[in-house]
């Protein structure tokens, strides 16, 4: 099977990414996210979106230029800081908010991706998190029940990929994108460097090709810092 594109917009083609789309985006913030595809969605005008991603960044790259262009229309999130558009847009009512507890978020990708429908936590118990969910006892603790987050589309960043789409990722740019990977009906993954087969250490490979469905190399990465604080010089020591 041929999973090379040639850019994001073949890719969002091929996969039949639509208006009303439901999509996983990898990333915590501004590290190790889907730049190419995100600019693609923003160029082409896909809206009503429902986006799946740790948090939105900033408000003038990655998944903020969605927000301030009003492409999205329901974020499902662990937090809303950092970004005054999210957080505008929260408070005024005009974006649906899911929020999650981050590590809810990353187990009920994990399991949507593994096909196992709900589970357990005792996270959020006694919180808003806990309205209208199913409360259960295990060993004397109450847990609520969770269910699997899956989604149309998986968008991924990878560091090293190859022609089959199997993808190294490096350091912490890894993140969520390795379980989202699984967790996306179809997904589509940019890396920073497109390799021929057999050129990655089966040994390094974290995401195995299967299930990548279309793969390209992605270009002019900004890689931003959210925030850089410096010591003023007058406090630095020597």
């Amino acid at each position: 099977m041929n999973k090379l594109v040639k850019d994001a917009a073949e890719a969002l083609e091929r996969a039949g990414v639509r208006d009303g789309a439901s999509i996983l985006m990898g990333g915590f913030g501004l590290c190790g996210i889907p730049e190419n595809l995100i600019a693609a969605v923003k160029a082409l005008g896909i809206r009503d979106l429902t986006v799946m991603s740790n948090n939105a960044g900033v408000a003038d790259f990655g998944i903020g230029v969605l927000l301030k262009a009003r492409q999205v229309r329901k974020m499902v999130a662990t937090y809303v800081g950092e970004n005054d558009v999210f957080e505008q847009q929260f408070l005024d009512g005009s974006l649906e908010v899911e929020l999650i507890p981050q590590g809810t978020f990353a187990e009920r990708i994990r399991a949507g991706g593994a096909g196992i429908p709900a589970f357990f936590t005792p996270t959020g118990v006694g919180t808003p998190i806990a309205q209208g969910k199913e409360v259960r006892e295990f060993a004397g603790r109450p847990c609520l029940l969770e269910h699997g987050l899956t989604a149309d589309f998986a968008f991924v960043k990878g560091h090293v990929g190859d022609h089959h789409g199997n993808l190294v990722y490096r350091k912490t740019a890894r993140n969520f994108n390795p379980m989202m990977a699984t967790a996306g009906r179809v997904t589509i993954a940019e890396v920073e460097r497109l390799v021929p087969p057999g050129s990655v250490d089966a040994d390094q490979v974290v995401t195995p090709g299967i299930f990548v469905r279309w793969i390209f190399q992605g270009m002019n990465y900004e890689k931003r810092i959210e925030q850089r604080t410096n010591r003023p010089a007058s406090g630095a020591r020597a």
